[in-house]
């Protein structure tokens, strides 16, 4: 099996390099034989391109192939135009999200994959909220989030505990029955609500988090939570 990592960035120089080296470094199952690693550089304005144009995998020792693609927008178009660039680009036959904050762990990526090698899933979330360690930060994100997945729910029809989180694999077909639009963060609400109709098995396993405060250089705010709402109403009625 042949697995992406689609890496959506954004004025992460401080970061990027030691994830693109976690990523490389992550542990597989041993069904995946190639690991491509596709990153895409949503025009940042610091010097995160120069360090994605000069990183170099490193091998593995287990003999797993890891290729580079490297795409980078001319103008700042948002997280959910990214991955389209990203899912684009990608050859694998399963597609694995990953952000370059170091929020998450790819050392999960066992985990994330299990169900789907073992023909479980086709689409499988990894939760911050069901039990794994995490660092105790912003009670009011955290409620919002929650306030989020419930209002996707009950239009999906899904019992999610985390319809935010980053992590999403899915198998790359899946893509070939919805039609993504989201430019920016509504990407999760649109992507969840596309899966939903399409009936697909949907898996949730636990996964470990390590948020960071806006200090240390988190983006999303209170503005993309109303996007969000506006993201969950737009693609669970109005644009089905």
């Amino acid at each position: 099996m042949k697995l992406s990592v689609v890496i959506p960035v954004y004025n992460e120089e401080a970061t990027l390099g030691d994830l693109l080296d976690m990523v490389v470094a992550a542990p597989l199952p041993e069904q995946v034989g190639e690991l491509e690693v596709v990153a895409v550089d949503d025009c940042s304005s610091d010097e995160t391109w120069s360090e994605l144009d000069s990183w170099r995998p490193s091998p593995r020792q287990d003999g797993c192939r890891v290729t580079i693609v490297r795409e980078r927008h001319p103008q700042n178009r948002g997280k959910g135009a990214a991955l389209r660039t990203g899912f684009a680009a990608a050859s694998g036959e399963v597609l694995l999200i990953q952000d370059a904050d170091l929020e998450y762990d790819p050392a999960e990526y066992p985990a994330l994959l299990q169900p789907i090698i073992a023909g479980r899933a086709e689409v499988v979330y990894g939760s911050r909220f069901l039990g794994g360690p995490h660092r105790v930060l912003f009670y009011w994100h955290y409620l919002g989030n929650q306030l989020l997945t419930l209002m996707s729910n009950m239009f999906s029809d899904l019992n999610l505990t985390d319809m935010e989180t980053c992590y999403k694999v899915f198998v790359k077909k899946v893509l070939e029955h919805i039609t993504l639009k989201s430019d920016r963060f509504g990407f999760e609400p649109e992507f969840t609500a596309k899966v939903a109709r399409l009936g697909v098995r949907i898996y949730e396993v636990p996964i470990s988090y390590h948020g960071r405060t806006y200090a240390e250089g988190k983006k999303i705010g209170w503005k993309d939570g109303v996007s969000a709402i506006w993201s969950i109403l737009r693609f669970n009625i109005w644009d089905r």
